[in-house]
């Protein structure tokens, strides 16, 4: 399909934010808006002034950048250094960029992974939390010398640590063996004098850490804000730095992420998630009210972070029209402006499509709400193809998002379902938990239900329906295939993992958490794994299903080309490929617009014939 209101495969494909989910940092002169971007072919550090204008690239031969929880990259406090983590040596480190010089030098020699970043109040030091003993420590790092100090010695996870105001003692977080409790520890600065500050329980981490986030310490040092799931929703509770009972800070019945304190102390800028829709909020600590900053009908905002003077906020803000771009907004009087453009020339904007949000009702009653996306130009009368497009995790969510892959279909004439199934986050811990030993069931009978929504349609033709995904949503399509046969006339499984027990023994350590929270032990509940395998049930399969990922690269697994052979061994219709120089997930531009020619050639020989 095309006409003069479509894109391009090479426009869409190559339709990509020029800057990093990293948030955007203000220098402490407040001259300038530094950000992570890959405008060069590769992750290096930019700025731009905070009114906006022509971006100046920093760093040369970043490369390999690590960017791992909110902490990186970080200006020290009198402006000198930009510290950030990059892998080009083979591990992650730290590196300083030096503002007056404008050269970049390597700081630590761990050799190893390195989870989060905070400097001392004086700029002397940098505290980090380093893998480089087999568990995750808190070392701290003379910023003069490079001398590392090892603080903590423990067989728990330290992450995320940052030094109090007064530059004193530092504070971090502990997880337990399963990453479900977090402990907010503090400590002196030679590691010594520890004090649990609050504990919190049942919130599986599935990034050692980085959703329970490093701890808030206020500005004057006395309270300490923590996201919590204990309301049934992640919401950020405070408590004093001497320990007692944490409190609320601002509590609602929706997700809340991204808190940065005010300079000064007397406010606190946040996200709320509403159904996808992500806006900016700011509370007054003081009267404890709180308003809403950015109100987007439809759009993400992320990352909030302070000017120097309080007077304004930088924030990423994308929505499915709209790329992902630094913007900052006026705490005087709410007005926005656009910092960084990535949105190329040509009239490209006006041709994205916008979903309408919609939601049904599953088997057991609930509502699952989801995105709808319809072709452009629909003619009356006329019936079109559809697509169930799952999303990775499961614990994730499809947000008010820019998703090119999902208007390269609906540009060329599918009606494309986006829903957050349950397990997805978003809808409170609740609705997270109901896919706990379950996967492949009763989301996919929420899958199902998307269907028959589906159906319902007056312009879909319920006779040519497909699923995707990648990831979970690959597994998702392994499920659709093997457990509902018949439901779907195509299927294309993106690099996923259909397998569960195999899973157990090539997996790394954060997939097997993530299935121990879920399932329990492998070697006390084996059978719920093989429960929740599609691969055993291939035999029952009867969609023509296209299973692809990627190979070359980290990461690796056989786990799509094992689950094709399965097909394949019980006659099944069945396409497999592999994209070279690629990691499993297909991520480059060029690997990218094979692979959206490839599923659309398969869609259209199984779907339209």
């Amino acid at each position: 399909m095309s006409s003069a209101s479509t894109l391009t495969i090479d426009q869409l494909v190559t339709l990509r934010p020029i800057v990093t989910i990293e948030p955007p940092q203000w220098s402490p002169d407040g001259s300038m808006i530094t950000f992570i971007s890959g405008l060069a072919g590769g992750p290096e550090l930019w700025s731009i002034a905070p009114d906006g204008g022509f971006p100046a690239r920093l760093t040369v031969g970043m490369g390999g950048a690590r960017f791992l929880g909110s902490q990186n990259p970080r200006w020290s406090p009198d402006g000198k250094w930009i510290a950030y983590i990059s892998e080009k040596t083979g591990a992650a480190e730290v590196w300083l960029w030096e503002r007056a010089s404008g050269v970049s030098t390597q700081l630590t020699r761990l050799g190893a992974n390195i989870s989060g970043l905070s400097w001392s109040p004086d700029s002397a030091m940098i505290v980090v939390s380093s893998s480089r003993r087999g568990v995750f420590d808190i070392y701290t790092v003379r910023v003069a010398t490079g001398e590392t100090k090892r603080l903590t010695n423990d067989s728990l996870y330290s992450v995320y640590p940052v030094f109090t105001p007064d530059g004193q003692h530092i504070v971090f977080v502990r997880l337990n063996e399963a990453w479900t409790n977090h402990d907010v520890t503090i400590m002196s600065l030679d590691g010594n004098d520890h004090r649990v500050i609050v504990r919190d329980q049942d919130m599986f981490d599935y990034h050692f850490g980085q959703t329970f986030g490093c701890p808030l310490v206020s500005p004057d040092g006395a309270t300490v804000l923590f996201r919590s799931y204990r309301s049934g929703y992640f919401n950020y509770w405070h408590v004093s730095v001497n320990g007692g009972e944490p409190q609320p800070l601002a509590q609602e019945n929706a997700d809340q992420s991204d808190a940065a304190w005010s300079p000064d102390g007397s406010r606190l800028a946040y996200i709320s998630n509403h159904n996808g829709t992500l806006s900016l909020r700011v509370m007054d600590v003081k009267s404890g009210t709180s308003q809403t900053l950015v109100a987007p009908t439809s759009g993400a905002c992320t990352a909030p972070q302070w000017s120097p003077d309080g007077s304004r906020l930088a924030y990423l803000f994308q929505s499915p029209t709209v790329l992902m771009d630094v913007w900052s907004v006026s705490t005087r009087d709410g007005a926005t402006r656009q910092i960084t453009n990535a949105m190329p020339g040509g009239n490209v904007a006006p041709r994205l499509l916008s979903p309408e949000k919609i939601s049904y009702k599953t088997f057991d009653g609930l509502d699952i709400h989801a995105y709808l996306y319809k072709p452009p130009a629909m003619q009356p009368g006329k019936k079109y193809p559809a697509i169930v497009w799952t999303h990775g995790g499961p614990s994730s969510q499809w947000l008010d998002a820019f998703y090119a892959n999902v208007q390269f279909f609906a540009q060329n004439g599918y009606v494309v379902l986006l829903p957050n199934v349950r397990g997805s986050t978003g809808y409170g811990k609740q609705f997270e938990a109901l896919n706990n030993q379950d996967f492949g069931y009763d989301d996919l009978k929420d899958v199902i239900a998307g269907v028959d929504y589906l159906k319902s349609l007056d312009f879909v033709d319920g006779k040519k329906l497909a699923t995707t995904g990648t990831s979970y949503g690959g597994y998702m399509t392994a499920a659709a295939v093997c457990f509902a046969p018949g439901v779907f006339h195509a299927a294309i499984a993106a690099s996923g993992y259909p397998d569960r027990v195999a899973m157990v023994q090539e997996q790394e350590l954060r997939h097997i958490k993530q299935m121990e929270y879920k399932f329990g032990a492998f070697a006390e509940h084996p059978e719920i794994y093989r429960k929740c395998s599609p691969i055993y049930w291939a035999h029952q399969a009867t969609t023509p299903t296209f299973v692809l990922n990627g190979e070359g690269q980290l990461p690796r697994s056989d786990a799509s080309l094992k689950f094709a052979q399965a097909l394949e061994k019980e006659y099944k219709t069945v396409q497999y490929k592999a994209y070279p120089n690629e990691g499993y997930y297909v991520q480059s531009i060029s690997g990218t617009r094979q692979m959206w020619i490839d599923m659309l050639v398969f869609l259209e020989k199984y779907l339209n014939g």
